[in-house]
């Protein structure tokens, strides 16, 4: 497993990275504006399974690649960072549309949850970030690949159902007034790029302590 002090700057940055409004945050906001508190919790729970598919692709994934080439493994985790920093500057320079909204149809509560795990799965960008973030925090000394990602991933998983009940929660609870105005969420990309980008550094110029 990984040491503490990673694994302390991982939960950091995962808590981070959790707060920051993304395109599952917006799905689970309006879903719980239209339909309530349920259907919000619903959501959130269809999105931690669909990052737990992307989590263990990403960890059978670089499992196999370390067995193939540790140069390759140290590789991908410098890409990864790369990746990062791509994504923080993207915040900064890429207008995004918050007020785009879901269908108003009222499905089940098993249906709600099929689309959130749906939604997440087909996601190639949460497939991208998987592979870029979770190899940073990875010690080749301290065993298995494949179980720490699986346990790193599920870390930051359980942090983002904390994090997107909460949006669930408000969300349901305001209502009308999230509704109504979407301008504090296109504030939050200067947060986002910001975040991304410290992580994209920090990482890259660590990075090659972090296998010994």
């Amino acid at each position: 497993m990984p040491d503490l002090s990673h694994f302390t700057f991982f939960v950091v940055a995962a808590i981070m990275l959790n707060a920051i409004p993304g395109p599952a945050v917006l799905y689970i906001v309006t879903r719980s504006i239209d339909q309530g508190r349920a259907a919000g919790l619903m959501s959130v729970l269809g999105v931690a399974v669909g990052s737990m598919v992307h989590v263990t692709a990403a960890a059978l994934g670089l499992s196999a690649l370390l067995l193939s080439s540790s140069i390759a493994f140290e590789s991908v985790k410098y890409l990864g960072a790369a990746y990062l920093i791509f994504l923080g500057v993207q915040k900064f320079v890429k207008h995004e549309d918050t007020s785009e909204r879901i269908e108003r149809d009222v499905p089940g509560p098993f249906q709600i949850f099929y689309q959130g795990v749906l939604a997440n799965t087909l996601n190639p960008k949460t497939a991208l970030f998987f592979f870029a973030f979770l190899p940073q925090f990875v010690n080749i000394s301290r065993g298995s690949v494949a179980l720490q990602i699986l346990f790193l991933g599920l870390t930051f998983t359980l942090l983002g159902i904390c994090s997107d009940g909460t949006w669930a929660l408000l969300a349901s609870s305001l209502g009308d007034k999230l509704k109504r105005s979407t301008s504090f969420l296109r504030g939050w990309r200067y947060v986002a790029g910001s975040v991304y980008l410290g992580l994209g550094l920090a990482t890259a110029f660590s990075g090659s302590r972090k296998s010994n």
